[in-house]
């Protein structure tokens, strides 16, 4: 590990070195909104163990022969709605947090980002940090709650990277918020100032989380663990008595039993039980994507208004807010800490 700038003779080589480096990481997203594209990132996103926890023998069948060949389309389409001219908007709000962490970290630290599925990969933005002098890096997975399917595979994948390099970079993992005062503080910061500013009050606050199956819980993950205690710090730190709050789990696939309860049917209760003013948040995301614009923006808000709803409000992520950056600076200068 070089700590000291290097003093090379005049013949040696140029060498790049003693440079420290931050790699923000989110789930990940096709290149573009077709079934072509849409079908690559399925067949890598899919075909991770973490993620279907089936035996491949049985899984890779079902999934070549019958999931590839019919989902792509119908997912490109719901791609399609929330595309942007920049692109992805996952990909495009990643990089734009990196940006604004290099900004906010400085020259003393090298920023990028890369996707799990998809591009950019943890592989070449890797490369590329270790090839601009990079040798502590500090690896962050967007992700506030742990999950052996979001931050191990993240982890895996640069333990893969790892070890089909000859000069490895040190790392450090940024570990999961959750319950960090600062993450629930940023959140109820910016939720409190998007219900603010709308033109209804809410009745009910729906806290909806990524959806995993039940048995992910039963094996050990703390997933569904830690997003009820991000519901219940939020709820307290956010001191709304007026304001029921709701957590589901949202994104269900396949016939197996998911976490519940889940958000498509409890929106159809609320709205069916006489609720008629409504907003969902998404603390487990760190970004908007197709699960908060598509899925919840869009399908949510026709589940519920064709149940009786009269008003619903989809909340933006942190994404680049002034909370949301505030947070992710503190938890990388904390993670930096002794190395810049």
């Amino acid at each position: 590990m070089t700590w000291r700038e290097q003093q090379l003779p005049p013949e040696h080589p140029p060498v790049s070195s003693g440079g420290v480096g931050v790699l923000l990481v989110n789930l990940g997203t096709p290149d573009a909104p077709d079934t072509a594209s849409v079908k690559r990132y399925l067949g890598e996103f899919l075909s991770d163990k973490r993620v279907v926890e089936i035996p491949g023998i049985v899984w890779q069948p079902i999934l070549r022969g019958i999931i590839l060949n019919t989902r792509p389309k119908k997912s490109a389409a719901a791609y399609r709605k929330v595309w942007t001219q920049e692109g992805s908007p996952l990909a495009v709000i990643t990089r734009q947090q990196a940006e604004a962490m290099q900004a906010r970290l400085g020259e003393s630290v090298r920023v990028d980002w890369a996707m799990r599925y998809g591009t950019p990969s943890i592989p070449e933005r890797l490369q590329a940090m270790m090839d601009a002098g990079c040798e502590r890096i500090v690896l962050a997975p967007m992700y506030p709650q742990y999950s052996g399917a979001t931050t191990a595979t993240v982890v895996d994948k640069v333990g893969d990277t790892l070890r089909d390099m000859r000069w490895q970079p040190a790392m450090r993992t940024m570990p999961p918020y959750h319950d960090d005062p600062v993450h629930i503080e940023a959140l109820a910061k910016d939720i409190s100032r998007q219900l603010d500013a709308l033109d209804f009050e809410p009745e009910v606050l729906m806290l909806s989380f990524h959806g995993m199956p039940e048995r992910t819980l039963h094996l050990g993950d703390p997933y569904h663990c830690q997003c009820r205690k991000t519901s219940r710090l939020l709820e307290d730190a956010m001191a709304r008595s007026n304001l029921r709050f709701v957590t589901t789990f949202q994104s269900r696939f396949g016939p197996a039993k998911w976490l519940e309860p889940a958000t498509d049917d409890t929106l159809q209760k609320e709205a069916a039980a006489g609720t008629k003013r409504l907003a969902v948040a998404m603390p487990g995301f760190s970004a908007d994507c197709l699960e908060t614009l598509e899925e919840i923006a869009m399908e949510g808000r026709e589940t519920f208004m064709e149940g009786g709803g009269e008003k619903f409000a989809a909340l933006s992520c942190l994404n680049t807010s002034d909370a949301g950056v505030d947070m992710l600076e503190a938890l990388l200068r904390r993670e930096l800490s002794g190395w810049c």
